[in-house]
Order: structure tokens, then sequence, then C-alpha cells
């Protein structure tokens, strides 16, 4: 099916497919997308399968729930928006606005999935405690790092070169492991630890049924932890809707309430956030499993070493709508067969911390400090050999028209002091200056962090033969500058709701207003890859009316 015979009613879902080989593969992102869509039984998009080469679905057939509507699509065709992101990504009704990368895209699922049924109270619980389950880029969380980048990377690398790596386990999967292992803190925890503790007690005075060990109790050193019905497993369930914790009609005793925060019980993980099933579980299982189905059949011995994330593999099936949906992916759940006399879990000194950090590797020890101001950046250009050039009113004579300008473009238009837009005006007048300068028809100018478009905006209603891009990680920020362009009823601006990393796209010339601190290196690098100008106003260190112009020699422009 061709792209212009997609209904304007659904959206656009883009999975891309591994076609390495005669037989094409589905890669660990995609696995993990279509398992969520499978799970949240979510019909409100049209799927489309991206092959870098001629090749057909057919063999995936198994691995594609009946519900979806799915077609192939080759690499060349996908929407020009689409081509500049890293898959998966989604394409809205407007066929302006793209949500590129893992986590974006699986919130987005969910977020659409409650908009056709509120009432899916399972589906609302996947976005944690206060939504913001995997809310955060990964260049700023190394939890969203790990889950969303680290462990399916390690998985993937493991399934294509799995010789060498039976005996040693990959340092991601060592990070989720010992982060399993400890305890869990959790909103109001407090009043579950105590209720913890009060069952505890209540266990100790009765009889435990016969051949059934305390719940409660700590496994013991070189065990596997069992899965027991504890209060944590219960209050997970109860989340759910599946099972029910008995509301206590009086609060604990006196002598539970005497006993010090400091003294009672650990809650243990439950799933991979700590009590409750969420997102991250799902981005987790089908990465989890392939690792899994791997080590049991070449290096059963080796799944000794990861008895919590045995654990958690094991409580994750006992989530209803999840081996339905395991099954309709081609996912054949079961639980490894290990002997428990011979389990043991990584070394005492294995910090999650410090596991995070070797496996970011390099990125860790590479990076400059940061000192801010336009100077240290200036300096970083010029030791990369580009020409930093730095004036304080780059275009004193030149103004935008603001008086005549459309109010959706005036930065007052939003709750704003007169003082500060009168700044706003100075920082959009001298960066829409310098990027009309260096334009020419035809140009692609990205915004990169662009917020609610304050820049981009102006630069496409300035700019009517260039094409503008607006990158944002925020949604409600990207969704507020949709408004505002299409109030303008602009024709020559994009929007993509993505990380940084996920932008792989070419342009002319890169803008920033609001790219601050590592943001400042990362647009930099996207600039010198693409062989762009890149425009950017140092407001967020104090220089409210300066800019800076940075001018790429001809040895770093591509031929």
């Amino acid at each position: 099916m061709k792209h212009t015979e997609v209904k304007q009613q659904h959206l656009s879902l883009y999975l891309e497919v591994c076609s390495e080989t005669e037989e094409p593969r589905l890669p660990l992102h995609t696995s993990i997308a279509l398992f969520l869509l499978s799970y949240c039984e979510c019909s409100s998009f049209k799927v489309f399968l991206v092959f870098a080469k001629p090749a057909s679905s057919q063999s995936l057939k198994s691995q594609l729930a009946e519900c979806l509507d799915v077609s192939d699509m080759q690499l060349e065709d996908l929407p020009q928006l689409v081509k500049g992101c890293r898959l998966p990504a989604v394409l809205d009704e407007t066929r302006r606005l793209c949500r590129a990368g893992l986590a974006v895209v699986l919130r987005h699922i969910i977020n659409k999935t409650l908009e056709a049924d509120p009432s899916r109270k399972d589906v609302l619980a996947l976005l944690g405690f206060k939504k913001t389950c995997l809310k955060a880029c990964a260049e700023v969380s190394k939890w969203t790092r790990l889950c969303e980048i680290g462990i399916p990377s390690a998985v993937e690398e493991h399934l294509t070169n799995p010789t060498n790596q039976y005996q040693q386990l990959p340092l991601p999967i060592l990070a989720l492991e010992r982060r399993l292992a400890e305890p869990v803190k959790v909103h109001n925890d407090d009043k579950i630890r105590r209720q913890k503790l009060q069952e505890q007690r209540r266990n100790e005075k009765n009889e435990f049924p016969e051949g059934q060990g305390n719940p409660d109790s700590e496994p013991k050193p070189g065990q596997s932890p069992q899965v027991r019905d504890g209060l944590e497993l219960r209050a997970a369930l109860a989340k759910l809707s599946v099972d029910s914790v008995p509301t206590l009609t009086t609060r604990e005793n006196s002598e539970i309430r005497k006993v010090k925060t400091t003294d009672l019980p650990p809650l243990e993980h439950v799933f991979a956030e700590g009590l409750y099933f969420t997102l991250t579980d799902v981005v987790l299982l089908p990465c989890i499993y392939q690792y899994l189905c791997s080590l049991q059949a070449h290096a059963a011995s080796t799944l000794q070493s990861l008895p919590y994330l045995l654990r958690w593999y094991s409580r994750v099936q006992e989530v209803p709508g999840v081996i339905r949906a395991a099954d309709a992916c081609g996912m054949a759940l079961s639980i490894p067969q290990v002997p428990t006399s011979s389990l043991t879990g990584p070394s005492a000194e294995d910090n999650p911390a410090s596991l995070l950090e070797q496996e970011e590797g390099q990125e860790t020890t590479t990076q400059f400090p940061f000192v801010g101001g336009p100077r240290p950046t200036m300096t970083k250009l010029k030791q990369n050999g580009i020409e930093a050039v730095f004036a304080p009113h780059p275009c004193p004579i030149w103004t935008l028209p603001w008086d005549s300008l459309p109010e959706a473009i005036n930065p007052t238009e939003g709750k704003m002091s007169n003082i500060r837009a009168v700044r706003k005006r100075q920082q959009l007048n001298n960066l829409v200056a310098m990027v009309t300068e260096l334009a020419r028809p035809g140009y692609t100018v990205v915004d990169f962090c662009s917020g609610t478009g304050h820049v981009g905006i102006v630069l496409a209603h300035t700019l009517p033969d260039c094409q503008v891009i607006l990158i944002e990680n925020k949604e409600e920020s990207l969704v507020r500058a949709q408004s505002r362009s299409a109030e303008l009823g602009l024709k020559n601006i994009g929007f993509i709701q993505a990380n940084l990393d996920y932008f792989t796209g070419p342009f002319h010339i890169g803008v920033a207003l609001h790219a601050c601190g590592v943001a400042t290196d990362m647009v930099m690098e996207h600039c010198i890859q693409a062989g762009a100008a890149f425009v950017i106003s140092p407001c967020c260190y104090g220089f409210i009316q300066n800019a800076i112009k940075f001018t790429f020699p001809k040895s770093v422009v591509p031929c």
C-alpha cells in the first residue's frame, strides 16, 4: 500500500524491519512497540513495517497480533518528516507532527489507548506515579537510557554475536539485576512498610500451612528469591484491579506505630520500577524474553547469576493481559528451570550506579566540564577547526516589524511580563536576523529545543521559501507550537517530538534559543555532522541581547 492511500483518520506508526539476511526479522524496538499495542488492544494506528530492501512481512505474521492493521513499506517511501528520524516513529493525522524514539512512541500509544477507552485503568497504570514513567529523556536520565537504549542494544548485540558472550553477562543486564536486588522506595512507603511489619509479626504467631515457609522471609545466601504472595505483590496486583488488598479499618496497633522508620522492613522489588507494573516492564519483557531464551538454549548455567531477574520475569507473567499479548506476538513465555542451590546474584561491589557508568563507557569520561557563557563554547569550536565569531549586536539596525506581525507570532501572546517580552523580542530579532542572512530558498532550518516555537514560528513566517523543523522533547510545548502555526496557516513547518539523538535528517541551518549546557554541545555536534551553520542565543547565561554565529570551514562541509 502506498503512503498516499493511508486513511487520514488513522495515526501512522512506522516500525523498522531488519533485512540483513534473506529472512527479515523484527529488531527489539519494533517487538516492544508491537507487544504494547497487543497488551493495550490498541487499534488507533495504521502500522507500517519498513524494509530497507524489497521484502515481505509474510514470514513475520506469527509475531504480529491479528487485531493490528499492518502494511509493508520501503524505506525510500517514508514521509519526508519521518525520514529524518530514527524509528520507531508516529506521524499524526496532519502529517506535520512526528513523534520519534522508543519511549516517546510508547507513551503516545498509551495516551491514544486511554483517549479511545478512558476506563482502561491497567493501561493508565503503565505511566507510573504522576505519569512520569520513562518521560525524562535519555540524555538526562541514566535509568531511561538503560531501559530505552542500553538493555535493548546489549541484547541485540548478544543475539547477533552470541558466541563469546555467554560466559560474561552484559553490563546493562548486570545493572538491572543489581537494581532489582535493592530495596525499593515508593510513594507513601512508610505506611506500606508498617503494614508489612504488622503482617510479619502476625505470621510469626501463627503456624504456617504445611510445606509453605514464611512469605516475607528473606532468601538465604545462594538461594533464589522465591515468588511469593507477600504484601508487595498483592499491592501490585491491586493496582491493576486484579486482586484486592483488604482495606484496614483501623490504624496499625500502637506497638507498630512506635517502631522507628529506620527499623521497618524494606520493600522488595516486584517489578522494574518498584511495586507496580509499568511501561518499563513492557520495554524490558521482549528484551529479557529473547535473552533468557538464548541463555536457556546455549548456556543455562549462566542463569544462575540472575536470580532477581528470573523472579521479576516470573512475576511479570502473573499480570493479566501479559500472556495474551505475548502469545499474540509469538512470544512463548515460560519460567526457566534453574537449580536453586547454585544461584548467585551480582557481587556486593557491583553498585548499580557504577554499572550504569561502565555501561555508558567513554561518555562519562570524555565530556569536558561545562563552565557557562559563550566563550568556552567558542574555544571548543576553535579546537575543532571551526571559526567562531562573537558579536554583541550582530544586526543592530535590523528589526522585525513586530507591530504588523500576527498576534500568534508575538511573544507577548503568552503569559509574559512586559520586561521579559521586550527581552524575548530582542533575542528573536537577533536570531532571525542571523538566520535570514544565511538562508537561501529551499534551505531546511532546524529549531532545536524549540519549546512552544518562539523562534521556529517566526522563521517559518519570515522565510516562506524555506522548510522549518521544530524539535522538542516535551509534548505539551510542541502541541502548543503546532496550534500556533495552524492559527497562522503556515505550510512550511514541521514538528518532531524526540530526543536530539533520534533526529538524523539533513539540514542547512541549526538554531537554538533554549539549548542549555550539554544540549548546546549536542546541537553543535548535529550541526558539525550535517555541515550546517549554527546560530545560538546564550540567553541562559545572561547575554540577553547577544548571539553567536558559527561559520564552518570547507573542510567540514560534506561534498
